[in-house]
């Protein structure tokens, strides 16, 4: 039997060909965070990158890479992300054949909503416009949202958190709620909006902002308790804000009240189908 063989230098050619044909696709996905230790891969750590990654090469046959819209901390919950990745077949958005073979070897708690074709150059982090966080504090104890809600039984001020949370809008370095020695170029971000809302037997505080600092969801809120248990006045986290410490600002909140509900991306990076 003859076999036949490319010449080198085609073959070089060729093999470049083929790593030019890429096609770019967003994937919208949601998940529960409780089991895993963030999005982000990280050795010898259970994530939601790796194991979405894992699914994705089996599903497409080669090795498959993501690129998330940030990063959630452990424990945290996502009903809304997006991650970006290049594959060599060109028909994913239109076949949805993809999507349930994916959601079937998914673990439960991953879910893929939509996979959508985008410009070869777009970013799912970097050409995110703005990020919302819900943040839920349940007012009883409730076995079934234990996992979704920390439960807090104190009384609250509500109308002097939101005064506070106001305060917010005016200031764009945010270096007091951030994790230390993190690797970002600047810890300036654009809050857009920030209430407090009471929600049946919860409390829902809401936010959203162009980008988030590491921590800095969880920080603000475990500062905004603080105020409503009325130890500071709605007017200190001026103070806090331009103390540029994490010293200065309220503890942590704990993570599984966390959720990322929506990222907003400009319409000109989705290709057309």
């Amino acid at each position: 039997m003859i076999k036949f063989q490319l010449p080198k230098q085609n073959a070089y050619i060729y093999s470049q060909i083929y790593a030019t044909l890429l096609y770019r696709y967003f994937i919208h996905l949601g998940y529960k965070g409780t089991h895993y230790h963030g999005w982000q891969i990280q050795p010898g750590m259970n994530t939601v990158q790796k194991t979405l990654d894992q699914c994705l090469s089996l599903i497409l046959r080669e090795p498959v890479q993501t690129v998330g819209a940030g990063r959630t901390d452990a424990g945290v919950h996502a009903p809304c992300f997006y991650a970006h990745f290049d594959a060599h077949v060109g028909d994913l958005h239109q076949n949805n054949t993809y999507t349930y073979h994916l959601n079937a070897v998914l673990p439960y708690d991953i879910t893929v909503y939509k996979i959508i074709a985008v410009r070869s150059d777009a970013h799912a982090r970097f050409d995110a416009i703005s990020r919302t966080y819900l943040y839920r504090i349940g007012l009883t104890k409730n076995p079934f949202n234990f996992e979704f809600a920390v439960y807090f039984n104190h009384p609250l001020n509500i109308g002097a958190m939101n005064e506070a949370s106001e305060i917010l809008k005016e200031y764009t370095d945010f270096t007091s709620f951030s994790k230390s020695h993190t690797d970002v170029k600047t810890n300036n971000c654009k809050i857009v909006a920030a209430q407090w809302e009471p929600k049946q037997d919860e409390l829902h505080f809401t936010i959203t902002a162009d980008r988030f600092l590491r921590n800095m969801v969880r920080a603000i809120v475990g500062t905004l308790i603080n105020i409503g248990l009325q130890k500071k006045i709605p007017e200190s986290i001026r103070s806090t804000i331009e103390a540029k410490s994490r010293s200065m600002a309220g503890n942590s909140v704990k993570p599984h009240g966390l959720h990322l509900i929506q990222i907003q991306y400009p319409d000109e990076i989705f290709a057309i189908p």
